[in-house]
């Protein structure tokens, strides 16, 4: 689904080939794959709900913003968006284990662990 990283340099942008598709994808699949479980996780726990929502929308844009960095500053906010990948996988094991969710979406679990294997390539 997700494009393979390619860590060759995009014209004088230094922009990796893909990143910008991979935040494209992940607003379009695992932000749109996760409304339906986080109002669920919201009618039990406002609080594990909200911060699953400021953890993922951290990942779409940490990815936006280091797409148009450069530098230590794009390893940052790729590092910040990995970060915020692996919270919000941590966020639906919790409302799983406190009974908040019988189950999460095999496919969005898979799209969420793509999206951290890319990221922890370009950090690398």
């Amino acid at each position: 689904m997700f494009p393979e990283p390619d860590t060759r340099n995009e014209g004088s942008t230094g922009r990796p080939k893909g990143i910008r598709s991979l935040g494209s994808s992940y607003r379009l699949t695992v932000l749109g794959r996760l409304r339906g479980v986080l109002t669920q996780i919201e009618r039990h726990d406002r609080d594990l709900g909200n911060q699953l929502r400021r953890c993922a929308s951290s990942v779409a844009l940490n990815i936006a913003e280091g797409s148009g960095s450069h530098g230590g500053t794009r390893l940052a906010r790729y590092r910040t968006a990995l970060g915020s990948a692996r919270e919000t996988g941590a966020c639906l094991d919790v409302a799983l284990a406190l009974g908040h969710v019988e189950r999460v979406d095999e496919g969005l679990v898979s799209q969420l662990d793509e999206v951290r294997a890319m990221l922890a390539t370009l950090v690398r």
